[in-house]
């Protein structure tokens, strides 16, 4: 498994709206500015975090973005399954139930289904508010 682009920089703008929450919008420029990330890409990784009720826009003067709930409310595993699609580590534990034409019969289903419930309570564990601590226990796994 490949966490992309789109994903790392979700995470870093939910980090950075949390660190930044003033109360008042923060401008996407400010945000791209901070994280030094292109203004136009983070165009739409914010467009998908407002449209999945992560984050709140306002367009205009004054506009920008906010958290719609408290940091401790994210998980580092939603804002993942939203921007990557799945944390699941092969295609056949994508979808509930496995549709696999060899589950009956898999030697390796056990090791990748284990390999998915460790990623998933892993990323599930750290909240943004974890993030926002200066630690390296963030949600009880040692990084």
């Amino acid at each position: 498994m490949k966490i992309s682009t789109r994903g790392r920089y979700a995470i870093r703008v939910m980090l950075d709206l949390a660190e930044h929450n003033t109360g008042e919008y923060i401008p996407l420029m400010d945000i791209a500015k901070r994280q030094e990330i292109s203004e136009k890409y983070l165009e739409a990784i914010v467009a998908s975090l407002s449209k999945n009720g992560f984050v709140r826009s306002l367009r205009g003067k004054g506009g920008g973005y906010q958290l719609l709930r408290a940091p401790e409310e994210y998980t580092v595993g939603s804002i993942l399954r939203l921007t990557e699609g799945s944390l699941a580590p092969v295609a056949c534990l994508e979808h509930e139930p496995n549709q696999c034409e060899r589950v009956a019969t898999c030697k390796t289903l056990k090791m990748w289904e284990g390999a998915y419930k460790v990623i998933t309570e892993y990323f599930d564990g750290i909240t943004i508010a974890d993030l926002m601590v200066d630690t390296t226990d963030v949600g009880n796994y040692i990084i």
